[in-house]
């Protein structure tokens, strides 16, 4: 009896239980590719047509992205095309730094080495304050100076200095960039332009695009003469002294090759001969190596 009520209970309790599942591995999880490598960032880099000089000019681009420049520390204006101008002065040192600071942070920089130069000795057979006394110089030429300085802190959109400059006259070359003036005697300073001997009348134009910051047609300046100055924008500006006639007007826009005055004596000069002297930012420039040969 007993032992068929222990067979009864079992195989209840067997009923009672419940099936065994199919148990089955999990489908593995899909993982995402990893991330490609990043592309290399270009070096940021400061291209130059030219070599650097004394008394030269050199062009270059800025690498894209770039928010400011500056040479030696010096603010230096590019225009949106990253194409810029800079230039060497006739004492510029041996070394120079350019640096492009680009927005994401990076900086370019480049060394420069300036090249030097030998200058000449010029004896001018004119009075060192072409016939006025001290006193009388003295008088007169602040105003003039201020009017120059003026005429150079005046800024336009022209695009003369993308230009291949030409001589405004052409002629035979009769005074030389940085020479170191003697006049009867008399040590002076440096030549800070180029002359260029040429009849009184003889028609004088425009060495690129730009436009005109000082025009002295009435009133002839002490050394200078009639004296006329063009800005072709970034910084870089011609003078052309000596003129016995002006053409145009301060604010006038000129283009290369465009008829602006006549030549003459007018100012310090032992004749008539036309004077071109080139500056940027300040810097004196050498209109040979900035334009070759006359007529060439």
């Amino acid at each position: 009896m007993r032992l068929l009520a222990a067979g009864m209970l079992v195989a209840v309790l067997a009923g009672c239980v419940a099936p065994r599942e199919d148990v089955r591995p999990a489908p593995p999880v899909a993982m995402p590719p990893p991330p490609a490598p990043a592309a290399p960032v270009a070096p940021a880099v400061i291209t130059l047509d030219g070599a650097a000089i004394q008394g030269g000019l050199v062009f270059g681009r800025v690498p894209a992205g770039t928010a400011t420049m500056t040479l030696d520390g010096e603010a230096v204006p590019f225009a949106g095309d990253g194409r810029f101008v800079i230039g060497f002065d006739r004492d510029a040192g041996p070394a120079a730094r350019l640096v492009a600071t680009l927005a994401d942070g990076r900086r370019a920089e480049r060394a420069l080495v300036v090249a030097p130069r030998a200058w000449r000795i010029e004896r001018v057979d004119a009075p060192y304050r072409a016939g006025k006394t001290d006193a009388e110089f003295a008088a007169a030429r602040p105003a003039e100076l201020a009017q120059i300085v003026a005429a150079r802190s005046r800024t336009s959109d022209a695009q003369g200095w993308r230009q291949a400059m030409r001589w405004p006259a052409t002629g035979r070359q009769s005074g030389w960039f940085g020479a170191q003036r003697v006049y009867q005697g008399k040590p002076g300073g440096y030549h800070s332009g180029a002359d260029v001997a040429v009849p009184t009348g003889t028609p004088v134009v425009a060495p690129a695009d730009g436009v005109v910051i000082l025009a002295a047609a009435d009133d002839p300046f002490t050394l200078e003469g009639h004296l006329l100055m063009i800005d072709h924008g970034m910084g870089l500006n011609s003078a052309l002294l000596h003129l016995s006639r002006i053409d145009v007007r301060v604010g006038d826009t000129v283009r290369r090759g465009q008829p602006i005055g006549l030549s003459g004596a007018t100012g310090r000069a032992t004749g008539p001969h036309l004077h071109w002297g080139l500056q940027w930012r300040g810097r004196k420039l050498g209109p040979l190596l900035v334009a070759g040969p006359i007529g060439g």
